[in-house]
């Protein structure tokens, strides 16, 4: 499982993709035109410009599918600890978290997108997502659709954001933001290795800590959520800027690939925060 924040769009400046992916407005008026009666010309002249899908650039609309294509995948690979094999939860759950770290990593540092490999990846986050689900759901049942829900209005509320202009990726933010990621990472990562080694016996790690009678994994968890919120705002600004420099359509792959690893992470930190609160009543 990819931790978000978002890699995905490193290396991948949309402005430099325009050359070759632009239309050249002049052109026409370098073509010979001998062969062309006065009416061909006017008819030419007067015809309204190609629009991006003529020209094969990104469009909201190519993002949006493609990100549709990808959560439907999610779904699917879901389904299958959940509805299909529900006794291999736990080993789908770990094959998918692997799998789609892997191919989380892989996508994030392709110069240029892999469909096939966009969408393994969201099979995989799916089967991870499906066996963690149902887990979690055994314990505490209705978490899920909770989770879910939850997910749908962070993602709503943080898109109103954005498109009301209140909310911007500004240098300052994004300098705030990845110190704050570098250490939740490295949070995770010395909590996941306490856990390993049986230093801590709660089976959430040093999250399960409470702190003036708050549980440490609810303060951590909203911080996260917070994190991934601001991680969409950036994906929705590396999208903006991708669809007004006419970078070529075959990014809008990218775009979906890094809503994709933002919504899961999302999901993640989301569902985790609801199972600390429903195991602490």
């Amino acid at each position: 499982m990819a931790l978000g924040g978002n890699p995905v769009f490193n290396g991948k400046n949309f402005n430099s993709q325009v050359r070759g992916g632009r239309m050249n407005q002049g052109s026409l008026a370098t073509q010979p035109h001998g062969q062309m009666t006065p009416e061909q010309l006017q008819e030419l002249y007067t015809a309204p410009s190609a629009g991006p899908s003529q020209t094969g650039r990104m469009t909201y609309d190519d993002v949006i599918m493609k990100t549709l294509a990808c959560l439907a995948v999610v779904l699917v690979g879901a389904a299958i600890p959940m509805l299909v094999l529900p006794g291999a939860a736990a080993p789908l759950m770990i094959v998918g978290a692997l799998g789609g770290f892997v191919l989380g990593l892989v996508n994030s540092f392709k110069r240029e997108p892999a469909p096939a490999l966009i969408l393994a990846y969201a099979a995989l986050e799916g089967l991870f997502l499906g066996g963690l689900t149902l887990v979690l759901d055994n314990m505490f049942p209705g978490i899920g659709l909770q989770a879910v829900l939850g997910t749908l209005s962070v993602f709503a509320v943080t898109l109103v954001l954005f498109k009301s202009g209140k909310v911007r990726a500004t240098p300052k933010a994004m300098r705030f933001f990845m110190i704050a990621m570098i250490g939740y990472a490295v949070f995770s990562l010395v909590n996941v290795g306490l856990m390993i080694f049986g230093a801590v016996d709660d089976p959430w790690g040093v999250r399960g800590m409470e702190i003036a009678g708050i549980p440490l994994g609810i303060i951590i968890g909203l911080f996260a959520v917070g994190l991934a919120a601001f991680s969409l705002i950036m994906d929705f600004t590396s999208i903006e800027q991708g669809v007004q420099a006419g970078a070529p359509v075959r990014y809008s792959w990218t775009a979906a690939f890094g809503l994709t690893v933002t919504l899961v992470w999302l999901y993640v930190e989301i569902i985790r925060i609801l199972a600390i609160l429903r195991g602490d009543d």
